[in-house]
C-alpha cells in the first residue's frame, strides 16, 4: 500500500474557508477508482509551525498513484487547493 500525505497552509485562515477546503478534498471520496482511502484532518493546535489541512489518501500502488494523479476530478481539487493555499508540501511512502 502507498500512502500520500498533503499538508496544506491556507492562505484565508478563517473556520469557514478551511470547512470548505476540506469539504472540497473530501468530495474526491468514492469518485477516483484508485483511491482507496481517504482522511481528512484540521489542526487543532493552531501552533506556528501547524499547517491547517492534513490529506492523508491510499493507494494499491505507485501506479495507482500516478494514475490518481492525473485523475480530471483530482487535477481540478489540486488547482482549487493551489490557489487557496500559502504552502503545501507531501510525502508518499509504503505502508504495511
Amino acid at each position: 500500500m502507498i500512502k500520500h500525505i498533503v499538508l496544506f497552509k491556507l492562505e484565508d485562515e478563517s473556520v469557514e474557508s478551511i470547512e470548505k477546503a476540506k469539504n472540497i478534498l473530501m468530495d474526491m471520496a468514492g469518485k477516483i477508482p484508485e483511491l482507496k482511502g481517504i482522511e481528512v484532518g484540521v489542526d487543532v493546535t493552531h501552533s506556528d509551525r501547524s499547517y491547517n489541512l492534513a490529506l492523508i489518501t491510499k493507494f494499491d500502488s505507485l501506479e495507482s498513484l500516478e494514475a490518481y494523479q492525473i485523475n480530471p476530478l483530482h487535477v481540478g481539487v489540486s488547482k482549487y487547493m493551489v490557489s487557496v493555499s500559502t504552502s503545501i508540501v507531501a510525502v508518499d511512502f509504503k505502508s504495511i
